[in-house]
Formats: structure tokens, C-alpha cells, sequence
């Protein structure tokens, strides 16, 4: 019918008064042979472009939702089987590690509690890798806990306690601001140059647990998604070129990805409505 009364009224104004999405009809214009299509699958298409082919059903139907628009995953799944779509969802392969604590006196801090915390005192961090040519690259992220943002980001050649230090020198705070600084026993974390760095701020270190990534869940689903989208589907020559696509994904995941655990908001858009874990 909006197709047929085109040249009389605008498509816009049609679709406005019959309450039915643009991105919709646009999308059955387009496509005259899916007149059976589902019809909230051009919506479904449109979030998963907005979304760079980022999200799964989950995320695409609270997407939706903040459209105005009401479907049920299973129904999104579907669309999705039927049309070819696919998001960048990785399994969780990790199982935990049956061995002991070691002997660190350091102790685990947190504790797996991740939330109640204010802005900018508890940062937790890990590492994760980028092929560049024949070799590999590694990033380095800060996570904040109060509302799942990255602080602070760097990307080097070497696993070291120098892309630990990059990463707070990126911080848009005062690092005297954290209070925890929580990480995995690997040696770029647990060493004395980053002992001289919380010693200088008044920042308590924590530790997870020898062999137990759920200890520190909040960066192995942060950098799960990076690697997704910058290992998998980047071929990089040169170190610039992986150094320059994280400062695009940070923003990405800062302002604009939804967050399952802020309630389908982004860390900016969680921040400015003044919320906290």
C-alpha cells in the first residue's frame, strides 16, 4: 500500500502514521521478492549494520527495544538463521584450573565481586595478542568495574611491565584516583616496576588466583569481544596498524556497544545517567 500511494504521499509521512519503520520499508522496496519476509527483519538487518555485525540476538533485541520495537530472540534468531547473519559471539572454552593458589602473599582482593564500586577506583587489566606479519603484537586494556568501561589501552611487540605502564599513561584521570589495581600473576603485572607505580598512587594490588580466569571475568570479556574484532578479522603488516584500530574499538565499546550487565547501555551512556554497579 505505502508503495503503491508513493507519488501521492511521502513515504516518510506513510510510514509515520501507519506506525511501521522506515529502515523496514525501505528494506521490502528494495527487496520486492522477500514480500514474505518477516517484517521486522529489515530492523533486524539495521541494527546489525549499525552494530558493525557485532551483536547476537540478545543484544539486536534490546537494540530493537530501544527502537520501539518488541520481538523475542528466538524470533530475531531466526531471522538471522534464515537471512545468513551471523555476529562475532565467541563460546567461553576456559575451564577453571584444579590446582592450588600459589604461595604470592598477595591476595586476591576483589574476590570475584565486581560491582559496588565507585568511578575510577577499582581498574582490572590483562593481555591479549594481534598477529602483525609473522610475529605478534599484544594490547594491553584497563577495565574500569563501576561501569565496564576501558580506561586505558596500549599495544607493543613485548609482554612486558612497559605496556602495563602505557596503558596508565592513557588514563583521562588521575591515577592517584584507584584505590585496587586487579590483574592475573603474570609477570608484566607482578613486578617491581609496577610496584614502584602503585607505590607512588596509593594503589592496593590484587591478584586473581594461579590458573582461575574467573578471578578476573570482567577483562576476559572485555578483551574476548577485541580479539574477535581485531584478530580475526585483521591482517596487519606493520605495528602503526594495530595500534591504531584498538583506539577505534575502545570508542566503540565505550559509546556505543550495548552492555548486558549495565541493562543494555553503553559505559558513556551508564555514566551520564549517573549510574553504578
Amino acid at each position: 500500500m505505502i508503495r503503491a500511494n508513493a507519488s501521492r504521499c511521502p513515504i516518510s509521512a506513510q510510514c509515520r502514521i501507519l506506525g511501521v519503520p522506515r529502515s523496514t520499508c525501505y528494506w521490502m522496496i528494495e527487496h520486492p521478492e522477500a514480500e514474505r519476509v518477516d517484517p521486522i527483519a529489515g530492523d533486524v538487518h539495521a541494527v546489525r549494520r549499525d552494530s558493525r555485525e557485532r551483536y547476537g540476538a540478545r543484544k539486536i533485541k534490546a537494540a530493537l527495544e530501544r527502537r520501539g520495537v518488541t520481538a523475542s530472540r528466538r524470533r530475531i534468531g531466526n531471522i538471522m538463521r534464515e537471512q545468513g547473519m551471523t555476529s562475532t559471539y565467541a563460546r567461553r572454552r576456559f575451564k577453571p584450573h584444579g590446582t592450588r593458589a600459589d604461595e604470592a602473599k598477595l591476595a586476591n582482593l576483589l574476590d570475584r565481586e565486581f560491582e559496588g564500586y565507585a568511578p575510577h577506583t577499582h581498574l582490572a587489566s590483562d593481555l591479549t595478542y594481534v598477529r602483525v606479519g609473522n610475529g605478534w603484537a599484544y594490547v594491553c586494556l584497563l577495565a574500569g568495574l563501576a561501569d565496564r568501561g576501558i580506561a586505558g589501552h596500549s599495544v607493543g611487540r613485548t609482554r612486558d611491565a612497559g605496556l602495563v605502564l602505557g596503558a596508565f599513561a592513557t588514563l583521562d584521570f588521575p591515577p592517584a584516583d584507584v584505590q585496587v589495581f586487579h590483574t592475573d600473576r603474570g609477570s608484566e603485572f607482578d613486578n617491581t616496576r609496577i610496584d614502584g607505580l602503585l607505590d607512588v598512587f596509593g594503589i592496593k594490588r590484587s591478584l586473581s588466583r594461579k590458573g582461575n580466569p574467573y578471578d578476573n571475568a570482567v577483562v576476559e570479556s572485555t578483551n574476548r569481544p577485541l580479539r574477535k574484532e581485531l584478530v580475526y578479522r585483521n591482517r596487519y603488516t606493520t605495528i602503526e596498524q594495530p595500534r591504531h584500530d584498538p583506539d577505534d574499538c575502545v570508542w566503540w565499546s565505550d559509546s556505543q556497544r550495548l552492555h548486558s550487565t549495565l541493562g543494555y547501555r553503553s559505559p558513556k551512556e551508564f555514566t551520564e545517567q549517573g549510574l553504578v554497579l
